[in-house]
């Protein structure tokens, strides 16, 4: 039976759903619909006090604020951006066309077709957040979509240098200093300075999520996300000092960042404990990691690994790491989980900046049904058909006209009907009626008014 050394109550998405938070992510929708530009500037002054006289920069701007940073940040995201854009070739090279012959001249296929525009938003507040340009708009471009439009809050009042470099350098079409629910409604509606675009994708605080909630159905989304989270799997070997530290890299995300250790070792979870403690005094960022801690930590200590896995699973948190001593073993024994994180000589933070994989991943249990953002999200996969067959096309028709009569489509069977009538020679008495009719109608060729009118 599992032993709980700390407990707290594991958020689901109806924590996000606050009528409060709802209600004034809508107002703020139906205000962008409704006046466009206008309330965007309104609510990027209420919110964020910035009223620039264009959201947008311009090329020659973008130039400028590059030429303000350190030579040495501009080579670390290349060399990010690079380990992205390899992966995601990778991927995208997994995702052939394909066509196949399935009957007797009948050809079945698909073809992966770029979303033709895409919002990227990319969160700021308190950080500049670079690496989620790198993860929305290099996968983006990778997979070949014509128009990415990148927006970005200030950071008090000043525009986050670092995050222009790397919307820029990622391939962004467009660069907005613009942030909140202003920003995410205004690429999903448009306004009167910015097209809409088909899909958004990024990470966001909770009105962001809510956002991109309603907006849902009228833009594509990558997927719903909540705070980020850390499960670390651990066995005897694991060194609590790096459980601590690890736990504590992603609890600094904000506050509501639940971090959880399953271990089969009370020593190792102890000890990982007093560890944390002893960490966040110093930490510049426990304003965030020490109530995430205090509020939405846990310690579990299981009996074997294969409790462990079973109860991390019930997570199904976005990210898992597995320090134990054959770490391999989670491909095979677990389901949920956004990514995996296997050994101690990788970590969640390499995900989150610098290895490859992409960062924006499902959360609040989302896991079971999802996994996270990659150049796939942002393709369409089409199908077509084609019967060069006429003998087949014909007997396709005697089923179809079958079938269809079972669920009662009458015109769907005419369609095989009249196929079946055309290249086997099958006789069905509605087509001969119909053609008499026709025929004796005084308008020949431009009565089908009258033959249905018949």
């Amino acid at each position: 039976m599992p032993t709980t050394l700390k407990s707290a109550r594991t958020k689901t998405f109806a924590d996000t759903a606050q009528q409060e938070v709802r209600d004034r992510v809508a107002q703020i929708i139906g205000e962008i619909r409704e006046t466009g530009d206008v309330a965007v500037r309104t609510y990027s002054e209420t919110f964020d006090r910035w009223s620039p006289e264009s959201f947008r920069l311009s090329d020659e701007r973008v130039q400028e604020i590059i030429a303000t940073l350190d030579p040495q940040v501009i080579t670390d995201i290349v060399f990010v951006q690079a380990q992205v854009r390899g992966f995601a070739e990778v991927q995208l090279a997994s995702m052939a066309d394909v066509e196949v012959e399935t009957l007797p001249g009948v050809f079945l296929g698909h073809k992966h077709v770029p979303v033709q525009a895409v919002g990227a938003y990319v969160p700021g507040g308190k950080y500049p957040l670079t690496a989620s340009a790198h993860m929305t708009i290099v996968t983006a471009k990778t997979a070949g979509v014509p128009r990415v439009v990148a927006c970005t809050p200030p950071i008090r009042g000043e525009i986050p240098a670092a995050t222009v470099a790397a919307m820029h350098l990622a391939g962004a079409d467009e660069i907005w200093i613009l942030g909140g629910v202003q920003a995410v409604a205004a690429m999903a509606v448009g306004t009167e300075t910015m097209s809409r675009v088909d899909l958004i994708a990024g990470p966001g605080n909770a009105y962001v999520a809510e956002a991109k909630r309603q907006l849902y159905g009228e833009v594509g989304i990558d997927l719903f996300a909540g705070p980020t989270e850390i499960l670390i799997v651990a066995d005897d070997e694991a060194d609590p000092f790096v459980v601590a530290v690890d736990l504590l890299s992603q609890a600094e995300h904000g506050p509501e960042s639940p971090a959880v250790l399953i271990t089969t070792s009370e020593r190792v979870a102890r000890e990982a404990m007093a560890h944390v403690e002893a960490i966040l005094p110093g930490m510049p960022t426990a304003d965030y990691a020490g109530p995430a801690w205090r509020d939405h930590g846990q310690v579990i200590v299981v009996d074997d690994l294969d409790e462990a896995y079973a109860l991390a699973d019930t997570f199904a948190f976005e990210h898992v790491q597995v320090l134990t001593a054959e770490p391999r073993q989670a491909l095979e024994k677990m389901h949920h989980y956004g990514a995996l994180f296997l050994g101690e000589n990788t970590c969640v933070s390499y995900g989150d900046k610098v290895i490859g994989t992409n960062h924006v991943l499902p959360t609040l249990g989302a896991a079971r049904y999802t996994g996270g953002l990659w150049v796939g999200k942002y393709l369409r996969t089409v199908t077509y058909q084609e019967v060069r067959s006429t003998e087949t096309s014909g007997e396709l028709g005697r089923v179809c006209g079958r079938a269809a009569r079972v669920e009662l489509f009458e015109g769907h069977a005419r369609s095989g009907d009249v196929r079946a009538a055309q290249y086997l020679g099958d006789s069905y008495p509605w087509i001969d009626e119909a053609k008499a009719r026709y025929a004796a109608s005084s308008q020949g060729a431009g009565s089908l008014e009258v033959a249905g009118q018949a």
